[in-house]
């Protein structure tokens, strides 16, 4: 139905559409407004039904708009807008206005002098000028034409905004980081920011709409209306809007920044059918261990005290070497917060006293605490407490990532920047979106998946979610997906949602354990059978298969099939690599024996690290010193990259050169130039 569109394409189509959708209604709602007041004319209709933005309707409804009692609507209830229409008229002199003026003096209205009552008039002047549309939309376009960012400093102590205390930048290309870092600097109080426009440039355009004539004894009144509009309504005004839509479209940015990294950071490989001992570091209440096997099953837990201030190295050292011998560990996973660089070196030496062959990874324990202070968390395990409730997640994160992540809220992972200043409600839509078109594409082990992973599934609401697990640990493992229909309260139209996505391997049916939908399991019958294909075939993959179908054509076997083209693709595509999970393409986690220090590096070093997070300005990676590197956008590649994510993505395996070094700021700086990757 939708010609194959994939699942962001259609996200950005159906926000086009509510956004056109709102302002038809918006529209309507002005039209009606204007018409209420008797103010509707042929030329307001015409240009609302031009109007393209809400910016623009919102323009044209400005001079109708109750707004609070202005200087203008004071001087309009004195009587001075016969004056006023006199001055924008340009058809009298400066001295026959101001003789004019005379004629409105009336204390009772508080207009004493000539001067009150000129300036009452010019006050209607400027208001009429600020209300206008077409005036607002051209100033608009000057602002960004001609306007500049500049930021100064508001106190002179050190701080991260170092950079903006004397800062200018023109208002179009102004990187959308940069905008959301001013904004911060200005919201903490260590900057003052404004956007500056030639002042003269903008006062001249204005005049060369308003005042007609050339003549030295006219227009002094209008020009005077026309500054006092400028500086005190128009840039006020505009200066706020353009600011405004700066910051949207910053945070629109970082939202895409951070969606792409989240999509590619629960992309990240399982390590599957590995028994895992996760470690979550810290000081004072020593480190929290917890073994789990290949399914993500707690074996064992414990506390050692390896790290300050008690460094029980020899005990902590013996525990770690029996439950790895005892529970046949492969692989440690670390967490990267408090205590990780002792942990790491200890574990690390630990390793060359180990038999086994285990390796390590550090792995990012970002949202771990939130899941372990969750409900979910205390639900999923109310014997343990919140510390040990985070080992687990370490260690089940690196098992697979997806499955884990879920059930934290996307914002506590990490992988976003300045999300705490952004739109929260349209950061939540685009985040549960990017989980929910994640655990789609992979699909959903029916048999072991949580009820956080299943709420994930299209139609699957919360409490479906929870009945599927109650149903399965009432009446035992799935065999079939025809099984899902004696689930409580999943009915026909769900079981038509959710199928497809929902997989059981080693089941009654071989196709269950793929994304073919059940409503194609006959044309997928028809097509095994037309082909020739035996069940043992059938197990493993079949790269042949476009051969096959190749010889019959795809359009004729479709119509043969009776289904569309792109479901027969599709279903050629899973039959070629049954229940194959799309996430195995990607490469695996980098896993190690040894460790570094920051006082190690030295520039020119080459080494393999961990792309963790990816910003407009470059990439952080770890490359095993306790502290990320970045690699700028400038040293990203040998040619010129305009955005990070064309060269990297979050989970990236990349080898980089060291640049330099300040161990004091912790900071390394990285390059990916001239390095083959």
């Amino acid at each position: 139905m939708t010609g194959s569109l994939d699942d962001q394409v259609l996200r950005a189509l159906n926000e086009r559409y509510e956004y056109l959708k709102n302002l038809s209604q918006r529209k309507q709602d002005i039209y009606r407004l204007i018409e209420e007041q008797g103010k509707m004319t042929d030329e307001i209709s015409k240009a609302l039904e031009k109007a393209m933005t809400l910016q623009e309707v919102e323009d044209i409804y400005r001079p109708f708009k109750p707004k609070r009692r202005t200087r203008a609507m004071i001087a309009r209830e004195k009587g001075l807008e016969p004056l006023a229409s006199i001055i924008m008229s340009g058809l009298m002199t400066d001295l026959e206005i101001e003789q004019k003026a005379i004629e409105f003096i009336d204390p009772e209205k508080e207009l004493n002098t000539k001067e009150d009552v000129l300036q009452g008039a010019r006050d209607i002047v400027a208001g009429e000028i600020s209300d206008n549309a077409e005036l607002r939309k051209a100033i608009r376009e000057m602002f960004h034409r001609f306007g500049v960012v500049e930021t100064k400093a508001k106190k002179e102590e050190d701080s991260v905004y170092r950079m903006y205390y004397d800062f200018k930048e023109p208002v179009d290309p102004v990187a959308s980081h940069r905008v959301l870092a001013i904004n911060r600097g200005e919201k903490e109080d260590f900057l003052k920011v404004e956007v500056v426009i030639p002042e003269e440039k903008v006062l001249s355009y204005i005049s060369g709409r308003y005042i007609i004539s050339n003549d030295e004894n006219k227009g002094k009144h209008m020009y005077a209306a026309i500054e006092d509009s400028w500086k005190r309504l128009l840039y006020p005004s505009l200066e706020r809007e353009i600011r405004s839509g700066l910051t949207e479209k910053a945070q629109e940015q970082a939202m895409v920044v951070f969606r792409e990294n989240l999509k590619n950071l629960l992309m990240q490989p399982p390590v599957r059918n590995k028994t895992v001992l996760g470690l979550d570091p810290a000081y004072r209440t020593g480190c929290k261990i917890c073994v789990v096997d290949g399914t993500g099953k707690v074996l064992a837990t414990a506390v050692v005290y390896p790290t300050p201030p008690q460094c029980k190295m020899e005990e902590a050292k013996k525990v770690l070497m029996e439950l790895i011998e005892k529970y046949k560990v492969d692989i440690i996973s670390i967490g990267n917060g408090t205590a990780s660089r002792e942990s790491e070196i200890f574990i690390s030496d630990m390793l060359k006293e180990v038999k086994r062959n285990v390796k390590y990874m550090v792995v990012s324990e970002a949202g771990a605490s939130v899941y372990s202070a969750s409900k979910l968390g205390a639900s999923e395990f109310p014997d343990f407490d919140v510390s040990l409730r985070s080992a687990v997640s370490i260690a089940r994160r690196l098992q697979d990532p997806l499955a884990e992540l879920v059930k934290i809220d996307p914002k506590a992972i990490g992988v976003g920047q300045y999300q705490h200043d952004m739109n929260q409600k349209r950061l939540d839509e685009i985040l549960s979106g990017v989980v929910e078109d994640v655990v789609n594409k992979v699909g959903v082990d029916l048999n072991t998946a949580s009820p956080s992973l299943l709420s994930y599934v299209s139609g699957i609401n919360e409490t479906l979610s929870k009945n599927i697990v109650a149903y399965r640990e009432k009446a035992g493992r799935f065999k079939n997906r025809n099984e899902l229909k004696k689930v409580p309260k999943l009915g026909p139209r769900t079981f038509e949602q959710c199928a497809g996505f929902l997989r059981i391997h080693d089941g009654d049916n071989f196709l269950d354990r793929t994304a073919v939908h059940p409503e194609s399991y006959k044309a997928c019958g028809m097509l095994i059978e037309k082909l020739g294909i035996s069940a043992d075939d059938l197990k493993k993959s079949l790269p042949s298969l476009d051969l096959l179908v190749k010889k019959t054509g795809l359009k004729s076997l479709a119509e043969e099939l009776g289904v569309g083209e792109p479901t027969l693709k599709d279903i050629i595509e899973e039959l070629k690599k049954p229940g194959r999970d799309p996430r195995e393409d990607l490469p695996p986690p980098l896993l190690k024996r040894d460790i570094l220090d920051i006082k190690d590096l030295r520039p020119g070093m080459v080494l393999s690290g961990t792309v963790r997070n990816v910003a407009d300005f470059g990439a952080f990676v770890d490359i095993g010193v306790h502290q990320d590197g970045l690699v700028h956008i400038s040293q990203l590649s040998d040619r010129f990259v305009k955005n990070p994510m064309e060269v990297v993505s979050v989970g990236d395996i990349v080898t980089v050169r060291v640049l330099e070094i300040d161990p004091a700021k912790k900071r390394i700086s990285l390059s990916m130039r001239g390095v083959k990757n």
